[in-house]
């Protein structure tokens, strides 16, 4: 992991300080960022956000999506986890938590909001860290790559439909043309972009492509860590009136993904899966695609929503709650393999 991807947990705490203290002492200038939009979508925060998704992206090769056959019992299990069960789940602790035992302490016109966030949050199976997590568990590559190529495939069409059918139990309204607009530039193009920018780089040779991964790594963290700078410095009011609500916010969150890596990791050792496999699908059933999530929090609510506050503290809680999920992975491997010899 580059030590922006280490310390990304510190980055995000950083961010969050400097943007309460500039949305507190400036507040003109935000406000000002605030208008520049096109059909609700934010402008700056676009740039940022295509800034954050294209390197990610460019990291895939969609013409892994062949290897699904060699591990389809993972690859069904991970499937499973990340559209069957993960964003009904999370609904659930949403409507458990937030509308129940959290809602004295939160502000009632954000209750939906909130909801909302933690059901863009589990809606977006994650993409780019995932290849960090599975190498830290020293997962099968080509495993974690196909799954990863078809997981996006399959956000292009299910995002926006699932959402919508999620918020909609929620007694949410929900703008289609904005959610679909947020699902075209925010997956359609800069995966077609990635691509292509892809095929260009692996004609001049392998090298070509990993120096410039390596160039964008740390601009793409960098446009996260503004874009936070941004959505704390609306949130700001709010996080100051009531610092407990990023911990509430912070509890489903984390339950959830508990429960679905933990869920993912049994079912593979029940299925008679290679831990190599099991790992990687564990990591990828729990973890989040934060930055679309983000992006259409922000699209769909705007900026000074719940929602964009609960996606943004998805991305805070990510790095620690993952990297221990790693952790349990790695020193379980003996009891998952005595497992399959039984």
């Amino acid at each position: 992991m580059s030590i922006f991807e280490r310390y990304l947990t510190l980055w995000v705490f950083l961010c969050i300080i400097i943007g309460v203290l500039l949305g507190q002492t400036i507040p003109a200038p935000f406000h000002w960022l605030g208008t520049l939009e096109i059909a609700k979508v934010n402008l700056p925060v676009g740039l940022l956000i295509w800034v954050m998704i294209i390197p990610m992206l460019l990291r895939i090769d969609f013409g892994a999506l062949h290897e699904v056959r060699k591990h389809w019992r993972g690859i069904g299990v991970t499937l499973f986890i990340n559209w069957a069960v993960k964003p009904f789940s999370m609904a659930l602790l949403g409507w458990l938590f937030i509308r129940h035992f959290f809602a004295p302490y939160l502000p009632a016109a954000q209750l939906d909001s909130y909801i909302a966030g933690l059901v863009l949050l589990a809606a977006a199976p994650c993409t780019a860290m995932v290849f960090v997590w599975s190498r830290l568990v020293n997962g099968e590559p080509l495993f974690t790559l196909s799954q990863v190529a078809l997981n996006d495939t399959i956000m292009v069409f299910a995002f926006a439909p699932l959402v919508a059918l999620l918020l909609g139990i929620s007694s949410i309204v929900v703008p289609w043309n904005t959610l679909l607009v947020s699902v075209v530039l925010y997956i359609v193009l800069p995966v077609l972009l990635s691509q292509v920018w892809r095929k260009l780089l692996l004609a001049r040779g392998e090298e070509a492509l990993q120096r410039t991964l390596t160039a964008l790594g740390p601009i793409s963290i960098s446009a996260l860590l503004l874009t936070l700078v941004l959505l704390f410095a609306f949130q700001g009011k709010a996080i100051v009136e009531q610092p407990l609500i990023i911990l509430m916010l912070a509890v489903p969150i984390t339950i959830q993904v508990y429960f679905t890596s933990g869920l993912a990791y049994w079912l593979n050792r029940k299925f008679g899966e290679a831990h190599c496999v099991a790992g990687p699908s564990a990591l990828i059933g729990a973890s989040n695609f934060f930055e679309l999530a983000v992006a259409a929090a922000i699209s769909l609510f705007g900026f000074e929503s719940g929602a964009a506050l609960a996606t943004v503290v998805g991305v805070l809680i990510e790095v620690p709650v993952m990297l221990s999920v790693v952790y349990i992975v790695k020193r379980s491997q003996g009891w998952y393999q005595a497992g399959q010899a039984e």
